[in-house]
């Protein structure tokens, strides 16, 4: 194989195929990249067998083949040569030449019949959104995806269409986050948990141009994701997920309205007081026209905001740190919060409903 390609190409090249290489692994070829020049297009893949990414990049092919070589070692070599044309060419018995202005590096490879390729799948269907609509609602919720391996569900994400609704829900013990986009086309009913990992790697390949878009393909095991010169393929996660619409009240007894940022900035002040293994709660005292903001340690700490009341007066506690979590990803300028009583969860959500956050209460 010899394939000619520029440097910033193959790196970028290089840094989307790398997330799908496994940190641990006890199979030594799942920790290489494979360069694939044997069918007139340049491509770079890995897979760990859960998570595959296969991605194509510009450049010259002058002998067609291909070769595996270490991930880790590709990456980092390449990311240290001149900005200029690079060289990769192997010979039969698998050691690779990377030439790049007057540098050249030999290094053993591997035959590129020893890797474990993307799996096909059988498209059965499919929905389209664009890159910035699929960045963002990941971003939006993934922060309350659970780490808790012994309830691997809490792991993935629900992605369910309905018509020309996209809903998808991360949860863990303490907070529930949902996002409801509109679709441009009315779809076929899908319901499928994709791992958290997936989405974590796919938000970080995404540019989030409104422009561009992704096909999202689904099957009975896997979930597809195509994009620009870009194919991610990822296994699902196996069960039912958790019945979202019985977590969920229209009901309150009080409800606020608060600006944004201001309470972000007062919850993150009240947090530097936290100290590590201390979680103390952050207590909302909420009256008519202001809302308190406290929290007891080594040194108390308190602030009155400005809000706008609808019921009861309330007094609760929560975790600051769910409640940034939270409120961050929100974009409006003004957030509503509700409540019931200080045992049941708050929910944050705005009128067309498009974000829903439920945080549990803690005792103070």
């Amino acid at each position: 194989m010899k394939i000619i390609c520029n440097k910033n190409d193959l790196l970028k090249g290089v840094n989307i195929s790398l997330k799908a290489v496994p940190v641990r692994t006890t199979m030594s070829i799942l920790e290489c990249i494979l360069i694939d020049a044997s069918e007139g297009e340049i491509k770079l893949i890995a897979n760990d067998m859960e998570l595959g990414i296969e991605t194509k990049i510009e450049g010259e092919i002058t002998e067609p083949g291909r070769i595996a070589i270490n991930a880790k070692f590709f990456a980092e070599y390449v990311r240290k040569l001149p900005d200029n044309e690079v060289t990769i060419e192997t010979d039969s018995n698998y050691n690779v030449t990377i030439t790049c202005e007057s540098t050249v590096l030999k290094k053993p490879g591997r035959s590129g019949e020893d890797f474990s390729y993307l799996p096909y799948i059988e498209k059965e269907s499919s929905i389209t959104v664009s890159q910035f609509t699929l960045k963002e609602i990941i971003r939006q919720t993934i922060f309350s995806i659970g780490d808790n391996e012994s309830n691997k569900i809490m792991t993935g994400e629900l992605f369910e269409v309905k018509d020309n609704i996209l809903k998808v829900v991360s949860l863990d013990r303490y907070r529930v986050s949902i996002r409801n986009v509109e679709l441009s086309s009315n779809y076929d009913p899908i319901s499928v948990i994709v791992p958290g990992k997936t989405l974590g790697e796919i938000s970080k390949i995404l540019s989030g141009e409104t422009d561009k878009e992704v096909e999202v393909f689904f099957s009975t095991n896997h979930i597809v994701f195509e994009f620009e010169n870009t194919v991610v393929v990822s296994r699902l996660i196996d069960g039912e997920y958790f019945k979202i619409n019985q977590m969920l009240s229209k009901e309150h007894n009080t409800k606020i309205s608060v600006n944004t940022r201001e309470l972000v900035n007062c919850l993150d002040r009240a947090m530097l007081l936290i100290r590590d293994g201390n979680k103390k709660p952050v207590i909302l005292d909420i009256k008519d026209g202001r809302m308190n903001i406290s929290i007891v340690c080594m040194e108390d700490f308190n602030q009155d905001i400005e809000i706008e009341k609808e019921g009861q007066d309330i007094k609760i506690g929560f975790d600051p740190k769910f409640l940034i979590d939270a409120l961050r990803v929100i974009d409006d300028e003004n957030v509503s919060l509700y409540f019931m009583n200080s045992k049941a969860p708050c929910t944050i959500k705005d009128e067309e409903g498009s974000y829903i956050y439920l945080i549990l209460p803690v005792n103070y």
